[in-house]
């Protein structure tokens, strides 16, 4: 890989910290995406140019135009995928020193989907990069060596099976005992590489097992969530129906229904004061009963009021069919999955070889 001068050793080092603080805010919440949404084109061309002149800050530009242009056929990768099995996805946005990402307008139903949507990326971001190494041999061009090289190994290591990584997306239709081996094995990378971004990842991974897998106990325990809900009670004082009063409690029925984005509602039903109203749910979850806890008396413009304190009892609902994927394609993934990571590091190794490339 070319390496920047030495005057922007200082700058380097500061722009790679800033590209692992603004990791943990891209993980953690979406605004540097929504920033970067100004629209289906506008959007995905401005972070690119963005991210061009960011890494020209430290490697020749035509470098940095070259990496960003692997960055994109990645993602495009995905993109494809995407379509092929009518999962609606946006335009790929370019994050300076975080690489690239696509988000989904719809999850897949299955592991199975999440995975084809996986293989995407890293086969079509090898495919450029093996036709950088083919110019780099026909050109004796070192800066294309060192960017297929580079292009050879962001692959490779985005096949790791670490979520949200490919290769953890892709271990959901294989086998998820290969998060292990990812845990392991991105130990290992953080020390190779040296890197801050990767570090984030690879803790927040090991977080999330932990959430869904060491404390998967407390997930089953009965938890209780607080409703409230404003019910109108005017027209009924009005008719001379008698209200109740503040203390007044008492079990509700209650019906739930999920969405196409898969959110969960919850609806409870006052028939006395006949009313029907509705909630979100936090998680999908399995409702043990709604009880009324309390209603006090409110007067509004309107009239009166009756704010209905409720408590939800549910325990979370864990969908394991999600991760039921036929043993056919168990192997026919883990056998690409293979053949894919082994042919990458092939590949890398001919770069090191033939083009005297070291990372």
């Amino acid at each position: 890989m070319p390496q920047p001068n030495e005057s922007k050793n200082k700058t380097s080092t500061g722009l790679k910290w800033l590209g692992g603080g603004a990791a943990m805010l891209l993980l953690k919440g979406k605004a540097i995406i929504s920033l970067l949404k100004l629209g289906k084109i506008a959007g995905p061309l401005i972070s690119m140019m963005f991210s061009i002149g960011a890494y020209a800050l430290i490697y020749p530009w035509q470098f940095a135009i070259g990496f960003v242009l692997l960055l994109f056929v990645h993602e495009l990768g995905h993109v494809i995928a995407a379509k092929r099995i009518g999962l609606p996805v946006s335009a790929p946005l370019f994050i300076p020193f975080l690489g690239a990402l696509i988000t989904m307008k719809k999850q897949p139903l299955d592991a199975k989907m999440e995975a084809y949507v996986a293989f995407g990326g890293p086969i079509l971001g090898s495919a450029g990069a093996a036709v950088v190494f083919a110019f780099a041999y026909y050109y004796h061009s070192p800066l294309l060596y060192s960017l297929a090289y580079v292009g050879f190994l962001l692959n490779l290591i985005n096949l790791l099976p670490i979520h949200p990584l490919d290769g953890g997306r892709i271990a959901t239709a294989v086998t998820r005992w290969l998060w292990l081996v990812g845990l392991v094995g991105g130990l290992g990378v953080i020390i190779y590489l040296k890197s801050v971004l990767f570090l984030i990842i690879w803790v927040l991974f090991a977080y999330d097992l932990y959430k869904k897998y060491i404390s998967r106990k407390k997930n089953s325990q009965v938890r209780t969530l607080l409703l409230r809900f404003l019910i109108p009670v005017e027209h009924l004082r009005e008719q001379g129906y008698l209200i109740p009063g503040p203390e007044h409690t008492r079990e509700l029925p209650f019906t739930t229904y999920s969405d196409l984005e898969r959110q969960q509602y919850i609806g409870i039903r006052y028939e006395s004061l006949d009313y029907y109203g509705t909630a979100r749910l936090p998680v999908q979850s399995i409702i043990d009963k709604v009880k009324l806890t309390r209603l006090e008396h409110i007067t509004e413009e309107t009239g009166l009021h009756l704010n209905a304190l409720c408590e939800v009892q549910y325990t979370v609902f864990e969908n394991d069919k999600y991760y039921d994927v036929p043993v056919s394609y168990r192997w026919k993934y883990g056998a690409a999955y293979a053949v894919l990571a082994g042919g990458i590091g092939y590949l890398m190794y001919l770069v090191h070889v033939v083009g005297n490339v070291n990372l």
